[in-house]
C-alpha cells in the first residue's frame, strides 16, 4: 500500500559507528595528553601539594582514554580477549573515579580555606598599601615641615618669619590665599597684617569675639571656616565657586615688651589667626596630612616668633647696657678726670699755701724767741696759734681728700703706745689747766708698750677726741682709759658691719674717752662723722674747729680695721666717745719690722749748732729767706742755691746738711740726689740730704727714701720743729719724725 509518509534522514548505522570511532579517537588523544601536561606543570613547579591527588587524577584520566581508545574495537565484532580488557579498563576506570571522588570531599575545603587566605592576604597588601602610601604622605609632610622650619628659623625677624611663613605654606600646599591677623594692642580686635597675594589691604580688623574666631581660639586643631565668614573675606567679589577655607591659632608666647606695631606688650594667652584658602572653581579639598601640616607650622611659627622675641629683647637689653656702659665709661672718665683735677688743685693749692704758711710760722717763731713787750708776745703768740689751726685745717682737708679717694695709705711702723698716750696728755694738759679741768690717763696693765700701726694717725684720732671732751668741757673733768680689747667687748650692736678677728698677731686697742662736759643730744650723734657737721647746740665762736676732726677720725679708724662711736645721754650729761683700733705686736706680726728709736729727750730742744755748715735749695726767694732766717738764727752757716746745677757746683765735703725743696718746677730733685750720692761715694763723707715739702702723700716720701735722702720735712717750719729735726740729723743721721 502506498502513502505519502517518509522516513527521517538519519545517518547510516555505518556512519554512526564512524563517528564515535573517530570522536574515541580524539577523547583517547586528549585524555593522554592531560597527564603530560600535569607532569610537565609538577616538573616546573618548585613546590605543589597533594602530588597523591594528582598520581590519582591522572591515574584516572589514563584510564578515561584507555576506556575510549580499547572502544575503538568495540564498534565491530571483537574477540572474548577484547571484551575481557575492556572491562578491566572500565572496572579500574569506575575504581580510581570513585576514589578520587572521594579524596576531592576532603580536598575542597583546604582548597577554599586556601582561597581564604588568598583573599586574606589580598587584603592585608592592600592595607599594607595603603598604610605605605600614609608614611609617604607623612614623610613628604615630614619634609615639608623641616623645610618650613628651616625657612621660618633661617631668620630672627619677626616680619620675615611671617611673610616666610605665607610664602612657604602658600607653595607647598597650591594656596590662593594666605592671611595672617594679629590682635591689636587693647585685644579686643583682629588686625589683617599679613597676606599672600596682597589682594586685601593691611591694616583691616574684625572683632576678636565672633563666633568663627572662638570657634579656631579654643582649639589647637585646623578647623574648617565657611568662605563668607569675615576673616575668610580676602578675594575680590566674583562669580566663581569660593574654595575651601581652614583657619589655625598661632599661640603668642609670654614675653614681656613683646610688640610690633600695635601688638599687646604682653602676650599672655593671646593668639594669632592664620587663614588658609584653596584655589576657587577647584574640586579640590582638604587632606587630613595638609591640616597637619598647618598645625604643625602654626606650632613652629610660635616658637621662631618666641625666639625673635627673646633674641630683640636680648639686642635691646644688649643696647641699654651698652648705653649704660657707654655712660659709665663717660662718668667715670669725668669722675677721674674731676679727681685728678682736685688732685692737682690740691697739691698746688697745698704747696702754695704751705710756703707762705711756711714764712708766717717760721718768722712768727723766730719773732717769738726776741725781746717782746707782754703785748707784742700775746699777738705773736695769737699769730701763731692761728697760724697752727690753718695748718690743722690744710692737713684735715688733703686727709679727707686722699681719704675719700682712697690714695691714702697708711704709714705703718713699730712705736711706743705708752709714751703715745703720755704725749697727748702733755699736748691737752695746758689748755684743760687753763679751764681748770683735771685730765686723768689709765692704762691697763696687759696693754702692750710697743705696737705696729701708723703713730701719727693713732695720735690724730686721739687728739681729735680728747680735743673734742677739753673743747666742751667748761668744768669737770675728762679722762682717758685704754685697754687691750677682750672678745666679749668688741661687739657693738649699733656697728653690725663691723667684725673683729682675733688673732696671735694683733691686738684690739680699746680707748675710751669720758667727759663732764655739755652732752649731745641723742638723735644729734649719727650727725657728728660727717664732713663740716658740729653740734649747733655746742657750737660757739670760742670752740673754734671746723667739723672735719671726727669725720677724718671717722675714715682713719675704718683704716685701721676698727669702729668709733659716741655715748651721751642728752645735754649737761656729758659724752664719752669710744673707738677700737687694730694694731700690730712686735715679733709676732708680719708688718714689716721697722727699727725703734725712742724720742730725743727734752734738752736737745736747747742745742745749738754753731758753725754748722748747711745748704739750702729752693726755687722760692722768699721761702729760702725764711729757712735761712731760722737756721740762721739756730747758729748754722747757711749757703742758699736756686736750682740743682748750682747746689751741685756749689755743694762741698764741708756741708753736713742739704735742705732741698722737692717741688721746684722743672727740675727732678730727686736726680739731684742721686747726683750727690755719685759725687760724694761714701756716705759718712757726704751731707745729709732733707727734703722740704708740701706733699704729704705716702709716695712722695717713699720717693724721698729711695733715692737716699735721710728725712723728709712737711712745711711749714717752726724754730723748735727746726732745732728738733738737726737735733735728730746729728744725733741719729736721719728723721725719726717727718
Amino acid at each position: 500500500m502506498d502513502c505519502n509518509c517518509f522516513d527521517p534522514q538519519w545517518p547510516a548505522d555505518e556512519l554512526l559507528m564512524k563517528y564515535q570511532y573517530i570522536s574515541d579517537f580524539f577523547i583517547a588523544v586528549a585524555y593522554f595528553s592531560i597527564p603530560i601536561e600535569l607532569v610537565y606543570f609538577v616538573q616546573k613547579s618548585a613546590v605543589f601539594p597533594y602530588r597523591w591527588v594528582l598520581v590519582q587524577f591522572g591515574a584516572f584520566i589514563v584510564l578515561c582514554g584507555a576506556t575510549h581508545l580499547i572502544n575503538l574495537w568495540t564498534s565491530t565484532a571483537h574477540t572474548r580477549t577484547l571484551a575481557i580488557v575492556m572491562t578491566t579498563a572500565k572496572v579500574f576506570t569506575a575504581v580510581v573515579s570513585c576514589a578520587t571522588a572521594l579524596m576531592l570531599v576532603h580536598i575542597i575545603p583546604d582548597l577554599l580555606s586556601v582561597k581564604t587566605r588568598e583573599l586574606f592576604l589580598k587584603n592585608k597588601a592592600a592595607e599594607l598599601d595603603r598604610e605605605m602610601g600614609l608614611i609617604r604622605t607623612q614623610e613628604e609632610t615630614g619634609r615639608y615641615v623641616r623645610m618650613l622650619t628651616h625657612e621660618i628659623r633661617s631668620t630672627l625677624d619677626r616680619h620675615t618669619i611671617l611673610k616666610t611663613t605665607l610664602v612657604e605654606l602658600g607653595r607647598a600646599l597650591a594656596l590662593e590665599e594666605c592671611a595672617l591677623w594679629m590682635p591689636t594692642r587693647t585685644g579686643l580686635e583682629l588686625q589683617l597684617s599679613y597676606t599672600l597675594r596682597h589682594q586685601n589691604p593691611v591694616g583691616f580688623t574684625v572683632p576678636i569675639q565672633l563666633p568663627v574666631i572662638n570657634q579656631v581660639f579654643s582649639t589647637n586643631r585646623a578647623v574648617k571656616i565657611s568662605p563668607n565668614s569675615p576673616v575668610a573675606r580676602l578675594r575680590p567679589a566674583g562669580k566663581y565657586m569660593p574654595g575651601e577655607v581652614v583657619a589655625v591659632r598661632v599661640p603668642l608666647l609670654h614675653l614681656s615688651n613683646f610688640q610690633i606695631n600695635d601688638w599687646p606688650e604682653l602676650s599672655t594667652k593671646r593668639y594669632a589667626l592664620m587663614v588658609l584658602m584653596l584655589p576657587s572653581d577647584s574640586a579640590r579639598q582638604w587632606h587630613v596630612h595638609e591640616l597637619e601640616l598647618v598645625e604643625v607650622v602654626a606650632d613652629q611659627v610660635a616658637v621662631a616668633l618666641s625666639h625673635a622675641a627673646i633674641l630683640e629683647e636680648s639686642m635691646r637689653a644688649r643696647d641699654l647696657l651698652m648705653e649704660q656702659n657707654v655712660a659709665l665709661d663717660l662718668a667715670r672718665r669725668e669722675a677721674e678726670m674731676a679727681v685728678r683735677a682736685r688732685n692737682d688743685f690740691l697739691a698746688v693749692m697745698n704747696h702754695e699755701m704751705r710756703t707762705p704758711m711756711h714764712a708766717i710760722i717760721a718768722l712768727s717763731s723766730l719773732l717769738q724767741e726776741t725781746e717782746l713787750t707782754p703785748e707784742q708776745r700775746l699777738m705773736v703768740e695769737t699769730i701763731l696759734k692761728s697760724s697752727n689751726l690753718l695748718a690743722t685745717l690744710i692737713n684735715d682737708v688733703l686727709d679727707l681728700s686722699r681719704l675719700e679717694d682712697g690714695s691714702l695709705q697708711l704709714d705703718v711702723g713699730t712705736f711706743n703706745l705708752h709714751v703715745l698716750f703720755r704725749e697727748v696728755l702733755n699736748l691737752v694738759k695746758p689748755i684743760a689747766s687753763v679751764k681748770k679741768l683735771f685730765v686723768t690717763l689709765s692704762l691697763s696693765s696687759d696693754l702692750p708698750e710697743f705696737a705696729i700701726g701708723d703713730e701719727k694717725r693713732l695720735m690724730q684720732i686721739l687728739l681729735n677726741v680728747v680735743g673734742n671732751a677739753v673743747k666742751f668741757s667748761k668744768e669737770g673733768s675728762v679722762s682717758i682709759s685704754a685697754v687691750a680689747a677682750k672678745s666679749e667687748s668688741l661687739s657693738d650692736p649699733r656697728a653690725p658691719e663691723f667684725f673683729p678677728v682675733q688673732s696671735e698677731n694683733h691686738f684690739y686697742l680699746r680707748v675710751q674717752v669720758k667727759d663732764t662736759g655739755s652732752g649731745i643730744n641723742p638723735q644729734d650723734i649719727p650727725k657728728l662723722f660727717c664732713k663740716f657737721a658740729q653740734n649747733q647746740a655746742l657750737a660757739t665762736k670760742s670752740s673754734g674747729g671746723t667739723g672735719l676732726g671726727l669725720a677724718i677720725s671717722k675714715r682713719f679708724v675704718n683704716l685701721m680695721e676698727g669702729h668709733i662711736w659716741i655715748e651721751s645721754e642728752g645735754l649737761g650729761k656729758g659724752s664719752t666717745a669710744i673707738f677700737i683700733v687694730k694694731l700690730g705686736i712686735p715679733g709676732r706680726s708680719n708688718e714689716p719690722k721697722l727699727p725703734f728709736m725712742p724720742r730725743l729727750p727734752a734738752n736737745h730742744m736747747q742745742m745749738t749748732f754753731q758753725g754748722l755748715k748747711v745748704l739750702i735749695m729752693d726755687d722760692n726767694g722768699f721761702s729760702r729767706m725764711v729757712t735761712k732766717g731760722l737756721l740762721v738764727h739756730l747758729g748754722c752757716d747757711v749757703t742758699t742755691v736756686s736750682s740743682g746745677d748750682e747746689c751741685l757746683r756749689v755743694l762741698t765735703q764741708e756741708h753736713k746738711v742739704v735742705f732741698m725743696d722737692v717741688s721746684i718746677p722743672g727740675i727732678d730733685c730727686y736726680e739731684v740726689a742721686v747726683q750727690i750720692h755719685e759725687k760724694f761715694g761714701k756716705h759718712h763723707n757726704r751731707p745729709l740730704i732733707v727734703a722740704l715739702t708740701g706733699n704729704t702723700d705716702r709716695v712722695t716720701k717713699e720717693n724721698c727714701m729711695r733715692v737716699g735722702m735721710d728725712g723728709v720735712i712737711l712745711k711749714p717750719v717752726s724754730v723748735d720743729k727746726m732745732r728738733s729735726v738737726l737735733s735728730e740729723l746729728l744725733e741719729h743721721g736721719v728723721i725719726l719724725q717727718s
